[in-house]
């Protein structure tokens, strides 16, 4: 008993000691038609209990390049979240300013999830951002998307996910979103799960100019195979999925996913995130458009 209580004070007493932070955070993606964006941010935390629980101001530079074409950015943000590792119910917020190619943007990335009852779970989320393409920057063009989703589970073993959403393009454009996702996992401990997924959109403008991909309908149907396992506080997951789409009136097509990730343990005085992934899938150049990228973030508590 008296041990046990030691320990928890000496837990206690290094979380209040070690409650602020700093480190770097990066993005890089690159695509099969050349465009490339580089994100180099630096991030202070004068409130942080673990890293998951946290308060900071980021400042970033962002770099896009494609054929010649080359912009560069400057972003500054606050941001904060507040989650319980084991069932990520919690907030989570990043709001800026963000200029570019003499265009400036109020930016807004941010999520509330809440259980509503033991297997059910309701998520409210917002992003606000710049349409990543060579056209799409120069001309300005950025989008609103808010949405909902729900996760119910059905017994131990199943989960059911809905997702409904709106899309608002500062071009006049505007996209309605829908997303079933079905999760089973065959043992509790094994980590493993099998889903189908399903998303589909519905654009109300179907000329823009060539300034990003928008085909009046779209959808998606994919199978996909998950793996999360955690070994002495470290967390690592995979997601592969093959499936195929539908645009507008063309014949079915080829789709891939593939996504790993790695997490430190959150409650230690260095955290580390990483993950990169994989997408194939058709863009306004045809069918065979591919998308890379690696994220990571690197907390050191002091």
């Amino acid at each position: 008993m008296l041990g046990s209580l030691g320990a928890k004070t000496a837990v206690a007493e290094e979380e209040k000691a070690l409650d602020q932070g700093f480190g770097p955070e990066f993005l890089a993606t690159n695509d099969s038609e050349g465009f490339r964006s580089r994100r180099l941010s630096v991030e202070y935390l004068p409130s942080i209990q673990h890293a998951d629980h946290l308060f900071g101001l980021r400042a970033s530079d962002y770099r896009y390049s494609q054929a010649g074409w080359a912009r560069h950015g400057q972003k500054v943000s606050v941001f904060g979240r507040q989650l319980d590792p084991a069932t990520l119910n919690g907030w989570i917020f990043d709001a800026g300013v963000f200029t570019q190619g003499g265009h400036t943007l109020l930016t807004l990335d941010g999520g509330y999830r809440l259980p509503l009852a033991k297997r059910t779970a309701l998520e409210v989320f917002i992003n606000r951002d710049w349409v990543e393409t060579q056209t799409a920057l120069d001309r300005g063009v950025s989008y609103t998307f808010a949405g909902v989703a729900l996760d119910q589970g059905i017994g131990p073993h199943v989960t059911l996910v809905g997702v409904a959403g709106q899309q608002y393009f500062s071009d006049g454009n505007r996209r309605d979103h829908g997303r079933v996702r079905l999760i089973y996992q065959p043992s509790l401990d094994l980590g493993l799960t099998l889903q189908a997924r399903f998303r589909a959109y519905r654009s109300t403008q179907d000329d823009v100019g060539r300034a990003y991909f928008n085909p009046e309908h779209y959808s998606e149907t994919m199978l996909a195979i998950g793996w999360r396992q955690r070994y002495q506080g470290w967390m690592g997951a995979l997601v592969a999925g093959l499936g195929r789409e539908k645009i507008d009136d063309s014949p079915l097509q080829p789709t891939r996913l593939f996504e790993v990730s790695l997490q430190s343990p959150v409650r230690a005085a260095q955290s580390l995130r990483l993950r990169a992934g994989y997408n194939r899938s058709a863009s306004y150049s045809g069918p065979d458009y591919h998308y890379r990228y690696v994220i990571g973030e690197w907390i050191i508590r002091f």
